[in-house]
């Protein structure tokens, strides 16, 4: 399919004597033709950013459209704009199919300009590139449609049936094809039309991140996944928004060379926190600020100034977690030094970014199409542990959750409502529930955790006792420690 298009292409490019490039309709670059002009301003800011980096900015996007050319039947001239990066003219040739826009052809526009015949000619090629992108567009809601019958039939035949039609889709040698499955959430778009790296893509309805095989229900607010909602500030026990573990989440299955490399799962969920809904949210970590860019566009252009405000991520990373070695005393009376003087780091709860911003997670990777769906509710579970532990995210591969691999199991219909718990999750308690929950994450060292908080071990002291009379709970008993420690780390994964 490829090759068809960079063959119409080039046949579009012979015709006006001017090099064109193809885009969807979501402006991601297909095709473009060879450039051997010395002419500088041939290649401009946007178009160089498009052809490097395969794709245009939602600002870039939205002055373009600008021109009707959504609209259009006809080709479309566009004047230069120096001060948005677009240094030459347009000419946009709208690629439709039976009256729906499927993308568009661009060329740098000279004067005097292409003749009518001309254009005329290059028109009727791309109403046969239209052709080809309204079948790619078919077959891959075909593909999106079985994958996710995949990700949500029940167990048993309904499950064998769904994995049977998605290899009859993708073919045999595809879905045989080494594998992972990448899950963003929450995800309140429509689906992407190209994903570069993946074999399918679709929008998992209902709980979303919350949802394993049979649970894709549609999403109700207040419903099986209502409880205890983290804090703005990130604690348990809050009423935050909604996380990834409600709503709706986009379900990537990516095509992988090894399964000691997942580097384009990861490049995949970058670039889909990076350009998705929510991309901002996303950006609150370095890791999401150096994918999504730093202010200018790649090509170093300034965007149009009807929407330059969408220009700008965030460029400092998120909050990062509150760390300090404590003088490692070990019990909350004060007991010895840990081991070998160790005072060790702890880490405080720190704001996870704009609640309700997306996270995404990584599954383990496989072959063949019957894991498929344990592998989502993998990359589910890593998404909610990449929103709930700020130092996780904002994309966490399932084998690096750590005790969240355990946790989302127990948590993946409803949050455990243990009546003990119960009384520190409220939004009363919100400073309690941190609190026990440092001390918690600290091994019950009471110098660390004071640390982390930092507070007075005094404090520390009277707020455990706190805790206590709340739960009934005894932190001097492992088992009581343990309970808590499940329950508060459960809320956050339903935050």
């Amino acid at each position: 399919m490829k090759g068809d298009y960079q063959d119409l292409v080039d046949e579009i490019s012979t015709l006006l004597g001017a090099p064109a490039t193809l885009e969807n309709r979501d402006f991601r670059l297909i095709a473009f033709g060879a450039h051997d002009s010395d002419d500088d301003l041939a290649m401009d800011p946007v178009r160089t950013r498009s052809i490097l980096t395969r794709g245009s900015t939602a600002a870039v996007r939205s002055w373009f459209e600008g021109f009707g050319i959504a609209r259009a039947t006809g080709p479309v001239r566009i004047p230069a704009a120096p001060e948005a990066g677009v240094f030459r003219g347009r000419i946009c040739l709208p690629v439709r199919y039976r009256g729906i826009v499927q993308g568009y052809v661009w060329l740098l526009d000279r004067e005097p300009g292409p003749a009518p015949e001309a254009l005329a000619a290059a028109m009727e090629v791309a109403d046969r590139i239209g052709v080809l992108l309204a079948e790619e567009a078919r077959a891959g809601a075909d593909l999106s449609r079985e994958f996710l019958a995949v990700l949500t039939a029940g167990r048993g035949w309904q499950q064998d049936m769904a994995v049977s039609a998605l290899r009859a889709a993708l073919g045999p040698a595809a879905a045989d094809e080494l594998h992972t499955v990448v899950c963003v959430a929450p995800w309140t778009a429509e689906a992407p039309a190209t994903v570069p790296g993946a074999a399918a893509v679709c929008v998992v309805p209902g709980r979303g991140a919350d949802a394993g095989p049979g649970q894709g229900a549609p999403d109700t607010p207040g419903g099986a996944g209502s409880g205890p909602r983290d804090a703005a500030d990130g604690s348990p026990g809050g009423s935050g928004g909604r996380g990834p573990g409600t709503g709706r989440a986009l379900a990537v299955l990516v095509r992988l060379r090894s399964a000691d490399v997942l580097g384009p799962a990861e490049a995949v969920a970058t670039r889909l926190l990076g350009s998705g809904p929510g991309a901002g949210a996303a950006a609150r970590t370095a890791a999401g600020a150096a994918a999504a860019g730093g202010g200018r566009t790649a090509a170093g252009a300034a965007v149009p100034a009807a929407a330059a405000g969408t220009a700008r991520t965030a460029a400092a990373g998120r909050p990062g977690n509150a760390s300090a070695a404590g003088p490692g005393a070990g019990g909350r009376a004060g007991g010895a030094p840990a081991a070998g003087g160790r005072t060790g780091t702890a880490v405080a709860l720190a704001p996870g970014g704009a609640p309700g911003g997306p996270a995404a997670g990584i599954a383990e990777p496989g072959r063949g199409l019957g894991g498929l769906a344990d592998a989502w509710a993998q990359a589910s579970a890593a998404a909610r542990a990449a929103a709930a532990q700020p130092r996780l995210g904002p994309v966490a591969r399932w084998s690096a959750i750590g005790p969240y691999r355990m946790l989302s199991a127990l948590a993946s219909a409803a949050p455990a409502d243990d009546p003990a718990a119960r009384p520190l999750l409220g939004p009363a308690q919100r400073e309690l529930a941190r609190t026990a929950e440092v001390f918690l994450d600290c091994a019950g060292q009471a110098g660390r955790a004071a640390a982390a908080l930092g507070i007075h071990r005094q404090t520390l002291y009277y707020r455990l006792a706190r805790v206590e009379q709340l739960t009934g709970l005894d932190l001097d008993e492992g088992e009581d420690r343990l309970l808590l420690h499940m329950a508060l780390k459960t809320a956050r994964l339903h935050a």
